[in-house]
């Protein structure tokens, strides 16, 4: 059975537009999905990606074009300028560290959906997904209990931390990437679902 590492950042918009494809191709190819939340920004420090804010006008310029123009192409609802972008992204990665975890001992939900419910939050719905009681609203949205958001504080943010490293370690520079670490193929944004499709399909 492959499994899928799945590295990304709570508040990319990218993340938001690959929607849960990524869970229904698992799902098509008998994988699992690993979810490895992490500091998005500090991946692009130590990578050598440029902080949104502090991209050339032609960037900046070409990504107010090209994200409207895939959540009408996907039919997904979108705020280019959210409420609340950026916010720290650490609480909302700690929650998920903590659901996943709970997902592996029987205590779960739907841990992809969870993942969705926050991206989509700040894309879709303008709220802020550093604010505790959005966190705990997500949760049990998704079948979780909402006391994740508190316990496992210490292990979230130790894991926090390591998926940045095991990031970099596995060749990830932005989010949505996605690494088979049995083939070794990456995968690098949420247009490259079909590849990793593909690839599972004759990987196995």
């Amino acid at each position: 059975m492959a499994n899928i590492d799945y590295y990304l950042g709570t508040i990319s918009p990218f993340c938001y537009l690959a929607g849960t494809r990524l869970e229904r191709i698992a799902e098509k190819h008998g994988a699992t999905v690993t979810y490895k939340p992490l500091d998005l920004l500090q991946l692009f420090d130590r990578t050598g990606g440029v902080r949104p804010a502090e991209r050339h006008p032609s960037r900046l310029q070409y990504r107010a074009q090209e994200l409207p123009r895939w959540a009408e192409h996907l039919n997904m609802p979108f705020h280019f300028k959210p409420a609340h972008w950026p916010v720290n992204m650490a609480p909302s990665s700690y929650a998920i560290i903590a659901a996943q975890q709970a997902s592996a001992s029987g205590g779960g939900g739907d841990l992809g959906g969870l993942v969705h419910g926050f991206t989509r939050a700040v894309w879709a719905e303008e709220r802020d997904i550093s604010e505790d009681a959005v966190i705990r609203d997500i949760l049990v949205a998704h079948r979780f209990d909402a006391g994740l958001a508190d316990s496992g504080l210490f292990v979230g943010a130790e894991t926090y931390g390591r998926n940045l490293e095991q990031a970099v370690e596995a060749g990830a520079f932005g989010a949505p990437f996605y690494v088979v670490p049995e083939t070794g193929q990456r995968f690098w944004g949420q247009d490259r679902l079909d590849f990793l499709d593909r690839h599972l399909a004759t990987a196995g």
